[in-house]
């Protein structure tokens, strides 16, 4: 089964506020085996609303709403989708009952406005919103002959997140078939994007069947692979064959094969060997012991470091002559040599071959990653 998250708010067509709910319900839709075909965002018109509705319902056979259940004039939810499904409203007298209860309980007093909360699609299972005022729906049934659920969540997170693993996970997991999704992340370094495709196209293209999505990140390439399977055992053996391949043929420019980041591929080497790191950084300004220390229990092996962006530091806190500047400048093979013996000396770590090497093809040089 597939399914489509609709986000409903103008808030979310702004650049002040952003949709991650939708990330969430990937997440557990995934888990349950179901792929997530379709994502969109639709601010508060009734109209846009119901036309989003129509065709979300069209192609998706779980149908997720997000937001617009409040008690304002913007919140168009219930009137739309009912609108959609071309189903009534009806007020619920124990829904009037219970928001009259909640706000009794809390010394306010209830506008009207707040009945609308209380309104029901025909035929829909009103979901318990514990933390909040508006409840959620869950209606099942035929559209145009199909077989649809269509699910309604509030739109705060700390709401919509337990309401969902309350109410929902396990209705869907009886309306579902056995499927399951199984997945691998491989992380790719020192290879631009479109010289690693050129070498791993002809292999993912003799697996159909399987998912594969090429990012190019910050300092390097991801590969998503998904199989979508009755049995995890079969489609997890299914990726793992084509991982393997990829492996083969890319070989040393695999950093991990299984998600982990860079840095805590460097974490595990550094470890493996009792060693530890310094840094000294000048343009990157720190990045580079940030991305180090972003992984838990790095103070094993991380000592710490300097940010020398300007010249005069880097000789006073890495040694770096000043002579060695001038003649190859600031931002140069044999200036950043230096700055990694110098911040060595001065951290009391063992000698080490200080030798930046680049495997970087000249038509794709490694800053445009």
């Amino acid at each position: 089964m597939n399914a489509e998250i609709i986000a409903v708010g103008s808030e979310l067509l702004t650049p002040y506020r952003q949709d991650t709910n939708s990330l969430y319900l990937t997440e557990k839709l995934n888990e349950l085996g179901v792929e997530v075909i379709f994502k969109a965002i639709v601010g508060d018109s009734r109209k846009n609303l119901v036309a989003a509705a129509e065709q979300a319902l069209s192609r998706a056979e779980i149908v997720i709403v997000m937001g617009g259940l409040g008690p304002t004039e913007d919140d168009l939810t219930r009137e739309s989708i009912a609108e959609a499904l071309g189903l009534p409203l009806s007020r619920s007298p124990e829904l009037v009952a219970l928001l009259e209860k909640r706000f009794a309980a809390r010394g306010y007093q209830m506008t009207a406005n707040n009945l609308q909360q209380a309104d029901v699609i025909s035929g829909a299972i009103v979901l318990p919103n514990a933390n909040g005022t508006a409840p959620g729906q869950w209606i099942s049934g035929k559209y145009e002959g199909a077989n649809r659920i269509v699910i309604l969540l509030p739109g705060p997170p700390h709401e919509l997140k337990a309401l969902f693993e309350e109410q929902c996970l396990e209705r869907l997991r009886s309306k579902l078939p056995p499927q399951f999704i199984a997945t691998r992340m491989l992380r790719i370094a020192m290879i631009g994007e479109s010289q690693c495709d050129t070498r791993v196209a002809p292999i993912y293209k003799r697996y159909p069947d399987v998912q594969t999505t090429i990012l190019a990140g910050a300092g390097e390439i991801q590969l998503h692979l998904r199989k979508q399977d009755t049995s995890l055992e079969a489609a997890q053996e299914r990726v793992d064959k084509l991982v393997e391949e990829i492996e083969e043929e890319l070989d040393e420019f695999v950093v991990s094969d299984n998600g982990d980041s860079m840095e805590q591929i460097v974490g595990y080497y550094l470890q493996m060997r009792n060693a530890t790191l310094a840094t000294a950084e000048s343009c990157t300004a720190g990045l580079v012991a940030q991305r180090i220390t972003s992984v838990g229990g790095s103070s094993r092996y991380f000592l710490g470091g300097a940010v020398v962006y300007s010249n005069a530091l880097k000789t006073a806190f890495a040694d770096v002559p000043p002579e060695m500047i001038e003649q190859y400048g600031a931002v140069s093979r044999e200036v950043a040599a230096a700055l990694a013996e110098g911040i060595r000396r001065r951290c009391g770590l063992p000698s080490a071959l200080v030798s930046p090497v680049s495997r970087v093809p000249p038509e794709e040089p490694w800053k445009s990653q």
